[in-house]
């Protein structure tokens, strides 16, 4: 463990997205700086950050000048070059750790280090070609999701088997995704979807906050509800399950593990993602301390805040023109708005969310 850094240090943020945003708020509500480096120009980040590095996200000119500048780096997104973040890491405090992302960044590893931290996960099969894919619907009872081992987000290169007539082919599912290696997921017949907002600090201590019910729409998370439908039983394994997971990682900073939930309690790990995460965002309106800042306190080698639920609450993603709703919720006095600023509205993207609030149960 590092001293912890001072106030006034800054943090670079590799992307500059609506979670590098909301990190950069977290940051300066403790009096510390961002430096974000994003191509995009006017980013979500960019416009409460105090630097922005517009160029690309291995640049390495641009990966050199954020290393200089910062007192420590962190991440948005799980697509970056882990070269990059290793080299990085020679120079400067990296959180988390090239290898969480490393493992993150390939399903097929990932699902392996899941099960091998001893999480239950779906049946899974490595997929090369047309014929390992027809010998695994086969096994599989010709039913599953077949993914991208790698840079699959929202529902975005996935192909689902439902064993009906209209099915794609085998060789036609691995022609649509261009020789990329795959992995075939068998279906699991779960109840709900959870998921746990887990920080591990510099020192070793771990937060959870408590799960959230998720629900998805076209592979996009719509909605967040805390409490959760499960039992307390289900919802401690929750926990118990995100704290194996992010020991095993040797983490630091704070990550995302979703789970379905079978009908007699039981959890199915699906994946986890080594950053802020998107059914953590209630946090940010219903509790006494957000994912958000507890991932700054874990990167600036502070202790974790001992965090409170004091509402219960509904998150809702805004997609496209659903933002342009922004100003009818702004007069609900129990909901809290954040909207990104991104400047133009397309179908499916995250433009915005809003936690709608209720006295706690």
């Amino acid at each position: 463990m590092t001293m912890p850094l001072p106030a006034g240090s800054t943090i670079g943020i590799i992307g500059g997205g609506q979670l590098a945003r909301m990190l950069a708020l977290a940051a300066a509500r403790l009096g510390f700086k961002t430096a974000v480096l994003e191509p995009q120009e006017n980013c979500p980040a960019a416009q409460v950050a105090n630097v922005h590095i517009q160029t690309a996200y291995d640049d390495k000119e641009g990966l050199e000048k954020l290393s200089q500048l910062s007192d420590v780096i962190t991440y948005e997104f799980e697509n970056i070059d882990v070269s990059a973040l290793e080299k990085l890491s020679s120079d400067i405090d990296v959180y988390p750790s090239a290898q969480a992302l490393r493992i993150s960044q390939d399903r097929l590893v990932e699902k392996t280090f899941l099960q091998k931290s001893g999480l239950n996960t779906a049946p899974y099969r490595d997929i090369d070609n047309a014929q390992t894919l027809e010998s695994a619907l086969q096994e599989f009872g010709e039913r599953g999701i077949l993914k991208t081992r790698r840079f699959g987000y929202d529902g975005k290169g996935q192909i689902r088997f439902s064993g009906k007539p209209d099915d794609m082919l085998p060789a036609e599912a691995i022609e649509a995704f261009e020789g990329a290696p795959a992995i075939l997921e068998g279906f699991v017949e779960f109840t709900c979807e959870i998921s746990v907002i887990a920080s591990r600090g510099q020192d070793g201590n771990v937060s959870c906050f408590e799960p959230a019910e998720n629900i998805h729409k076209n592979g996009i998370l719509f909605s967040s509800t805390v409490p959760s439908s499960v039992s307390e039983a289900t919802k401690q394994n929750a926990i118990d399950e995100a704290t194996r997971l992010i020991q095993a990682l040797d983490y630091v900073g704070t990550l995302g593990l979703e789970f379905f939930v079978m009908p007699d309690g039981s959890l199915i790990a699906n994946e986890f993602a080594p950053r802020v995460h998107n059914s953590g965002h209630w946090t940010e309106a219903a509790c006494s301390v957000s994912q958000f800042e507890q991932h700054i306190r874990c990167c600036i080698g502070w202790p974790l805040a001992k965090q409170h639920r004091h509402s219960d609450c509904v998150m809702e993603n805004l997609l496209g023109h659903d933002i342009e709703k922004l100003v009818t919720l702004a007069g609900d006095p129990n909901i809290v708005l954040h909207n990104y600023g991104k400047a133009e509205a397309r179908e499916g993207r995250k433009m915005g969310h809003f936690t709608q609030l209720a006295t706690r149960k």
